[in-house]
């Protein structure tokens, strides 16, 4: 596998990005698109760890970016903090109407990514996935109601409140016609689980599986891990690996 870090130029700000692609040739090959979580940047411990199962199983290219206001794109006055210091110093709810208020620079900034990526690798013109929980999911589900190359996703970690199903997400929410994992912590102690059996039910698509289990927000089971590889795989098919490459 090999990394490779690149810049997506935009009017709006430069975007920084990475691409993980698999070692073998390929005459074309699936995409997947790795949205981190909030505080988190494009090659944090969980993205370069799924980018790597990917690349070395069934030989996805896996790409990540950094979202706005996170990694690269941190403000100055964040730099250096811890993702519980820069929540709680805004506040949650604040934090999360930051968030909200970047979606339509974040779905723009990844669609122009999947453009530079495909541009970077001829062999990327595969079916393109999308896995991102948590705030992975906030910016995830816009973008794959507006993005019409993106044919499975896995979402989670995130909900909505019974009174807010009228909100643009909410309207993206019922958009989502793909395929969809949705992965619930049962005791999540950042989206209640009523907020999160909401936002499943508000998914648009009849093909979408939940799997829930106990404990909080970043206490995900390895098998769900395992689960959301497998998902992937099944939806979005083979790498595509050249006859004799191995």
């Amino acid at each position: 596998m090999k990394k490779v870090p690149f810049t997506v130029q935009r009017d709006s700000g430069d975007v920084p990005a990475v691409v993980w692609l698999p070692e073998q040739a390929a005459e074309r090959r699936p995409l997947v698109l790795i949205g981190h979580g909030g505080a988190m940047h494009k090659e944090a411990p969980f993205v370069a760890r799924l980018a790597s199962w990917l690349a070395d199983g069934p030989g996805y290219a896996t790409l990540a970016i950094d979202l706005p206001v996170h990694g690269e794109r941190t403000p100055e006055d964040e730099k250096g903090l811890s993702p519980l210091e820069r929540r709680n110093r805004l506040g949650v709810e604040a934090w999360r109407e930051r968030n909200a208020s970047n979606t339509d620079q974040a779905v723009a900034d990844w669609r122009a990514a999947i453009d530079a990526v495909q541009e970077l690798d001829s062999a990327v013109h595969g079916p393109v996935g999308y896995a991102g929980v948590s705030m992975g999911t906030r910016f995830g589900i816009p973008l794959a109601a507006a993005e019409p190359r993106i044919t499975a996703a896995v979402f989670g970690l995130f909900g909505i409140a019974a009174g807010d199903t009228e909100s643009a997400f909410a309207a993206a929410a019922r958009q989502i016609s793909i395929p969809v994992l949705y992965l619930l912590q049962w005791d999540d102690e950042l989206f209640p689980r009523e907020d999160g059996l909401t936002l499943f039910d508000l998914l648009g698509t009849r093909d979408k599986t939940m799997h829930a289990n106990p404990g909080g927000h970043l206490r995900l089971p390895r098998a769900e891990i395992d689960g959301m590889l497998e998902f992937l795989r099944d939806r979005l098919g083979g790498g595509g690996a050249s006859p004799g490459t191995s």
